[in-house]
């Protein structure tokens, strides 16, 4: 049995001498290499937290004081230290998550995972123990790339108001979120990673001052009265203190010892505390150290030896396809500019930023930012092009619709990951974009179906210099050609029949799913019109006439069904006076489990098999209630699907 096994909660770290920390931390990153590479994410960050995971759980006492992680990727020590030990399954269907999860454990407080929210969250647990008297700490760790987010300055500034209210505030600085941390913010804290002789020269000139006769301890006085000042010039950590946040550190996040010793101290302190760590991500794993790009952030199943994927590509990624297309496109456009929010290589910018360095901006965890500034961008003469994950932009919205849209700004935003994720869970579906986005005047969104609608509409869309427009496309492998073979107004007609019963609206990557839903209704003598619509909002003004032509509209989507595509087509049938039986069929209002895309996607019901069924029921019950008999019932379904 290693030590890690032996670990069945945190109460078992207190016993361990530091010896065996040491030989904790070794199993632990063994551990983590073999377990991860089975299934795949988040390695690089939570190598670099073993030593400090075991800190925070010998000082303090979880589930009374609660430990926050923002983001949380960085969560899978504190999993392993909580009796969480089984990773055969991790972000797989039935098994842990890649997160914090209540369902999961008492030690884990925040399920959100998107970056820079925890101190916020840790301002209000605070808050509610001193109101409600109650025992222990908050600790909130956070990243420096979260620190870029503005956030997490809003709640620093609220925190820091209450001086006499104790909230430990630990930064995991390691120079990265994805990528290498950049701004002001990360050129402050490189200063105070390379500044560590301050401490050493106040020792010594104490001692050597102290020790001369008259004069020796008047200067020391003065030294230390000027205390603040020559931390100004030695170690700026002025910035943290002048908003009233006492700072411990810079602390090798490595050193288990000095961790605790610098955790203990924090915890004393009777205010709000910043413990300031270094620490590696990658740590003690050669081949996520030498990649320089983002130090094996998250992987897929692979070999942990040769680091091979262990199964074969599928075909090229989405996100590889839009970068090659913004590419060439920047080459054409020299006033094509980009702008991603800590995410340059994730989203597909590499080759761009390669290319036009001068016309990239990574602005850090700033979506906000971004948005803001790519409205002042295109007032200036460029056009942007925003290019982040869907579930990020949440964060934009009001940005989006008064500085975007009102002011008519062609801006692009690009979003990757849109719709299901799959194995990264619930915060990290892409499933609002098309319903939250729909009420934006003048916002165009297009959803391409394959790589040649993606290019062909990502021009479209950069073409575009007076009001926003939006392409979104998912996380998987791009998949076969969908050819059109016709068109009808701006829609791409899929697959057609004389007389159609149905016409079947298939919203982006969608279109292989209706494609194959409507063989299964022709086998049993419905006929179907699929058609895709590429861009999504407006509708198309030659939807509607083409709907009053079929008995029934289905409309087949990626995204929620709430406010989504399906519930446009409908508002643009009513306003046509078009009462033609409408069905949507999406992602429930609800917060998906993890799980592979293609498991999600098969328990919310969008399946080629499930949408046939409930279509072929649909048309069954028309025809009974009037009298025609035409169909027989279909198959089962999820309600929660459609």
């Amino acid at each position: 049995m290693t030590l890690l096994q032996s670990i069945r909660g945190p109460h078992d770290l207190k016993a361990l001498n530091e010896p065996q920390l040491g030989e904790l931390a070794e199993d632990i990153r063994k551990f983590l290499v073999q377990a991860v590479a089975r299934t795949g994410g988040h390695l690089g960050p939570n190598l670099g937290v073993v030593e400090l995971s075991i800190a925070l759980h010998r000082v303090f006492d979880s589930p009374v004081d609660r430990i926050l992680w923002d983001t949380g990727h960085q969560s899978y020590v504190h999993k392993l230290l909580t009796g969480r030990q089984d990773f055969s399954k991790l972000r797989g269907k039935g098994g842990l998550s890649g997160y914090p999860s209540r369902a999961e454990s008492e030690h884990d407080v925040i399920e959100n995972s998107h970056a820079s929210a925890v101190l916020g969250w840790a301002d209000g647990l605070a808050k509610a123990d001193e109101l409600l008297g109650r025992p222990g700490h908050v600790v909130a760790v956070i990243g420096d790339g979260a620190l870029t987010g503005g956030m997490a300055w809003e709640a620093l500034n609220n925190i820091a108001a209450a001086k006499d209210r104790p909230l430990v505030i630990v930064v995991n600085d390691n120079e990265r979120s994805y990528a290498p941390t950049i701004g002001g913010l990360a050129n402050h804290l490189a200063t105070l990673r390379t500044t560590d002789g301050y401490e050493r020269f106040l020792t010594w000139g104490k001692g050597v001052l102290q020790q001369t006769p008259v004069v020796g301890q008047p200067l020391y006085e003065s030294l230390h009265g000027a205390k603040k000042g020559f931390k100004d010039t030695f170690a700026p950590q002025g910035m943290f203190e002048d908003l009233g946040l006492k700072y411990l550190g810079p602390i090798d996040g490595h050193d288990t010892a000095a961790l605790q010793a610098a955790l203990h101290r924090a915890k004393r302190f009777h205010g709000p505390v910043l413990v300031h760590c270094i620490t590696e991500k990658g740590r003690g794993y050669l081949p996520a150290l030498q990649d320089e790009a983002d130090r094996f952030h998250a992987v897929g199943a692979m070999d942990p030896l040769t680091c091979a994927p262990l199964a074969p590509a599928a075909g090229p990624s989405w996100t590889s396809v839009f970068g090659d297309e913004i590419a060439s496109i920047g080459a054409a456009r020299p006033d094509v500019v980009a702008l991603t929010a800590a995410m340059l290589h994730p989203v597909g910018l590499t080759e761009f930023a390669e290319a036009f360095p001068e016309r990239v901006w990574d602005v850090g965890i700033a979506e906000q930012h971004a948005t803001v500034s790519a409205a002042g961008l295109a007032t200036g003469g460029l056009h942007p092009v925003v290019a982040v994950y869907a579930t990020f932009l949440n964060r934009a919205f009001d940005q989006l619709l008064m500085d975007v849209a009102l002011h008519r700004c062609g801006v692009t935003f690009v979003l990757d990951r849109a719709g299901v994720t799959g194995p990264d869970g619930a915060s990290h579906n892409g499933m609002w974009d098309m319903s939250v986005l729909q009420v934006v005047p003048g916002l165009r969104i297009a959803a391409p179906r394959d790589a040649d609608r993606l290019r062909a509409e990502l021009r479209e869309a950069v073409d575009v210099d007076d009001a926003p427009t939006l392409i979104r496309f998912p996380k998987e492998a791009v998949g076969e050609p969908v050819p059109a073979i016709g068109t009808i107004g701006g829609m791409d007609v899929l697959h057609r029949a004389e007389d159609a019963d149905v016409l079947l609206v298939a919203v982006g990557v969608m279109a292989p799913v209706c494609l194959r839903a409507a063989d299964l209704l022709t086998g049993g003598g419905i006929r179907c019109t699929v058609v895709d619509p590429r861009w999504v909002k407006p509708v198309d003004e030659q939807l509607a006439p083409l709907a009053a032509r079929h008995r029934l509209v289905a409309v087949v989507e990626d995204n929620s069904r709430s406010g989504g595509v399906g519930w446009a087509v409908g508002q643009a049938l009513r306003d046509a006076g078009v009462d033609v039986p409408l069905r949507t069929f999406g992602i429930p209002e609800q917060f998906l489990a993890h799980g592979k895309r293609a498991e999600v996607l098969a328990d919310i019901g969008l399946t080629p098999v499930e949408i046939a069924g409930r279509i072929s029921a649909a048309l069954a019950a028309r025809d009974a209630a009037t009298g025609t008999g035409r169909h027989a019932p279909g198959n089962g379904h999820k309600e929660s699907g459609a």
